[in-house]
């Protein structure tokens, strides 16, 4: 029983971090004007929910991600308000108490953050950590357990939050054959996702809740400095080919087995 719950736990660790680190994307866009939001294919109040499914668990659990609010920040400020949150089904809940959620301020106008959190708890042992972008080439990185520990790295300009990171994909103008490194500051360490999308087979019809829905297969791969491969660094998420640039489907593989998130329902 030891050994079934350890592989849960991994499993659905891995799952909201895959459902929350899909991305780190549409900084490299055109930059809008001073005063106007940049567009999106999002909106406040959207929600999507995924089943969340690995090796041979059907429906491990679901993660949610939503718009919450446009939010004024001050000074002519304004971010969306983001969260995914990640929940066990209910036959995983009676083996192992499992709960992530993750929130992020994106602003409006760059889509760059200015804070973002994670908080879990797995069987007990609860974790909040809090990376607060100053905008000035720097983050502190905060995590808080039994104790506090603070620290300030150094992070790209167009450093993106793994959450926030989400959007910014959809926002991207995909096509056959792109190629894009993007800089990720995520728990206090600096990453690079580099996407791609294959001059063949680029986009695919995918079959969802929602009914099948073309979509383009957008390739991630994630390293940490000196290039080497981050946890989950390969994933291949379907993003659908019309005006709301959806997630339908995300795989990755995972040290034991293999985690797909498949969209189960839009509201909003």
């Amino acid at each position: 029983m030891s050994d079934t719950r350890c592989i849960l736990r991994t499993a659905l660790r891995r799952a909201a971090p895959v459902a929350i680190l899909l991305g780190a994307v549409l900084t490299y866009a055109a930059t809008p004007s001073a005063q106007a939001d940049r567009p999106v294919p999002f909106k406040v109040g959207e929600c999507l929910t995924f089943d969340v499914s690995w090796t041979s668990f059907l429906t491990a659990g679901t993660v949610s991600l939503s718009v919450k609010e446009r939010r004024s920040m001050g000074a002519g400020r304004n971010a969306y308000y983001l969260v995914a949150e990640g929940l066990p089904s209910s036959v995983v809940g009676k083996l192992y108490q499992l709960y992530y959620k993750a929130e992020s301020f994106l602003d409006t106008r760059t889509l760059l953050p200015t804070l973002a959190t994670v908080y879990s708890d797995e069987g007990g042992r609860k974790r909040y950590k809090t990376t607060t972008f100053r905008g000035n080439g720097s983050a502190q990185h905060e995590i808080k357990t039994a104790s506090t520990a603070t620290s300030t790295i150094k992070i790209p300009a167009t450093a993106q939050d793994p959450l926030g990171a989400i959007y910014i994909l959809r926002a991207l103008p995909l096509k056959a054959g792109l190629s894009l490194p993007i800089p990720v500051t995520d728990s206090g360490k600096n990453y690079t996702m580099r996407i791609k999308i294959g001059t063949t087979g680029a986009r695919e019809n995918v079959r969802t809740e929602l009914g099948t829905l073309p979509a383009w297969k957008v390739s991630l791969t994630v390293t940490e400095a000196g290039g080497k491969p981050a946890s989950a660094s390969t994933v291949t998420v379907w993003i659908s080919d019309d005006a709301r640039r959806l997630p339908l489907k995300v795989k990755a593989g995972l040290t034991i087995g293999s985690v797909q998130l498949t969209l189960a329902k839009v509201a909003g």
